[in-house]
């Protein structure tokens, strides 16, 4: 059950890819079920001491797309400030795509639009800061941003850096342009080490290595060795070299001397003495049948243990390896700028935005902050259901730290009526899921500078009681206890002992909803104490009620009914 609903999950992931594609529901299911591996890269969680809560905050893109500019950005954070969203949790102001030049410095760093930014990102985030709000960034895990301007595959360290120095303190990690890591390993004669003072390079052969898996030596008459290594590739096998003499403490180039029969790319990593390791990307091949490839690697004099595998098994695999690299770099990058500054370390909330295509609900605790569920929202009903649909099934995935994100809010956004608002901010809220607000928060301050207390939004997205359950230091998701094709009803346990009920009415018609409090003690994971009577609090009237036997509320079309329940 838990694989076929995983093949769900990923299939209506692919779900804005497949209408692009024109392919049907049938054929994109066979089609993804091939890639839809059990994924070995869960490990420690990432765990940098932010996120502790969903954050909240604003984003440009759901507004303003490509055509934000410093202008509007500072006036968003100002607004911000002036409208107490600020007071009310959203603390962060993140620059979606389109900040950037088309072209890095000299130095290959990625630098500021100059038209559209011509202060530059460090000084705008200073001026933004100074308002008590922080700033996020955008940048994607690929070659190029989805509007085709400079990414960061391959620049992680390097762009992290340049980010850490800035300020930033949210990164939002997109997914166009993606190359995926190659499944496959490269077929090893030999190598060797050489620095400056050796005469001539120290060779070991594929016959030195101790083998685990499916690694093996073959043999083949065109090598000078007459053998080779192979069975690294899809996670199957490692050869490891236990004697690996260095003359001296440093750096050395290691020289890997390969057998070219298949022209695809090729991935190797190196782990050296248990601590530092190394991705070697080879690409497509042409002509020749031998070749040979460098990195610079570190060891110490005296004996060094090298470990050579390909740990790439799946898309997934490929995915989480890349965005676990990036986040490995925002943590790295923060801690320097600390050092260097003397001063303590800004941790960088870091957004994964792979769009739910390889299941980051497996493997996104370990890698960063947030992961993208789902493809794009957009400001229609349906959209907000569809990806609904698929995050509400996701709650052991998320907690403190770590949290499933189905993208952006669109309250406030499209022809969306004020009931559908109002469910969708009370449907993120009670999925534990980031805040990011995506609608002209500008609106919601006169030109004196005061807020517009009135406004239905505005009121709407400082509700405390609904942040509160979001915000709630538990950090349960609520979970759906009971769903149907016309509602559903979802719980979620609060720190405090009470628990948060919300009813969702799906149909196009007013529904009755009807929980009987006995259906929700035998929850295993609701806490509250059996007794004759509980009171109960409704967050939409704003008022309380005593319940002995259950809770009745009809809800109107496309609407909510949320209540807390007291310990």
């Amino acid at each position: 059950m838990k694989k076929k609903l995983a093949i769900f999950a990923a299939v209506a992931a692919a779900g804005a890819y497949l209408i692009k594609k024109k392919q049907s529901p049938v054929e994109t299911a066979k089609k993804l079920s091939k890639y839809v591996k059990p994924n070995n890269q869960k490990g420690e969680p990432y765990n940098n001491g932010v996120a502790l809560t969903p954050p909240m905050g604003w984003s440009s893109w759901n507004t303003f797309g490509r055509g934000i500019t410093e202008e509007v950005i500072y006036e968003t954070a100002k607004a911000m400030k002036e409208s107490g969203l600020l007071d009310a949790g959203y603390k962060y102001v993140n620059i979606d795509d389109c900040w950037q030049s088309a072209m890095r410095t000299a130095d290959g760093e990625l630098q500021h639009d100059p038209v559209s930014f011509p202060s530059g990102i460090k000084a705008l985030v200073e001026k933004i800061n100074d308002l008590g709000i922080k700033v996020g960034i955008y940048s994607s895990n690929g070659t190029l941003t989805c509007e085709d301007l400079p990414a960061s595959l391959g620049h992680e360290l390097q762009d992290a850096r340049t980010f850490a120095n800035w300020g930033i303190e949210y990164f939002k990690y997109d997914f166009c342009h993606k190359v995926y890591i190659s499944r496959v390993a490269p077929q090893i004669e030999k190598f060797s080490i050489k620095n400056s003072s050796m005469e001539k390079e120290a060779v070991y052969y594929a016959g030195d290595a101790v083998l685990d898996g499916e690694a093996k030596i073959l043999k083949d008459g065109n090598l000078m060795s007459g053998e080779y290594l192979t069975g690294l590739s899809d996670n199957a096998g490692v050869a490891t070299f236990t004697n690996v003499n260095a003359p001296e403490d440093g750096e050395y180039i290691l020289t890997l001397y390969i057998r070219k029969r298949s022209k695809v790319a090729k991935h190797l990593e190196l782990d050296i003495n248990g601590g530092k390791h190394y991705d070697i990307d080879i690409p497509e091949t042409n002509i020749h049948p031998l070749g040979k490839h460098h990195v610079a690697v570190e060891l110490k004099k005296g004996d060094n243990i090298i470990r050579m595998y390909n740990p790439v098994a799946s898309v997934m695999d490929s995915s989480a390896i890349q965005y676990k690299k990036m986040g490995q770099c925002l943590k790295q990058a923060a801690q320097e700028v600390a050092e260097k500054n003397g001063t303590e370390v800004k941790p960088i909330v870091y957004s994964i935005c792979e769009w739910g295509f390889n299941m980051p609900w497996n493997w996104g605790n370990s890698a960063g902050n947030l992961w993208r569920t789902t493809p794009d929202i957009k400001a229609v009903w349906p959209s907000i259901m569809a990806i609904y649909e698929v995050n509400v099934n996701l709650w052991k995935h998320a907690g403190p730290g770590g949290w499933n994100d189905p993208d952006m809010l669109e309250v406030g956004n499209g022809n969306l009526t004020f009931e559908e608002n109002k469910s969708h901010f009370a449907l993120w809220c009670m999925m534990a899921a980031p805040l990011i607000l995506g609608n002209d928060v500008r609106h919601f301050v006169f030109p004196d500078g005061t807020a517009d207390k009135d406004d239905k939004i505005l009121r709407l997205l400082t509700n405390k009681k609904l942040i509160a359950i979001n915000q709630d230091k538990l950090g349960l998701q609520a979970r759906r206890i009971k769903a149907s094709p016309t509602g559903d009803i979802l719980v979620k346990p609060l720190e405090n002992g009470d628990v948060a009920v919300c009813f969702f009415n799906k149909s196009n018609e007013e529904k009755l909803f009807i929980l009987t409090m006995k259906e929700l003690l035998e929850k295993d994971f609701v806490s509250l104490e059996r007794k004759a009577e509980y009171k109960v609090e409704n967050i939409w009237e704003e008022n309380e009620f005593d319940v002995d036997h259950s809770i009745a509320e009809s809800v109107a079309p496309h609407g909510t009914a949320v209540f807390i329940i007291k310990k």
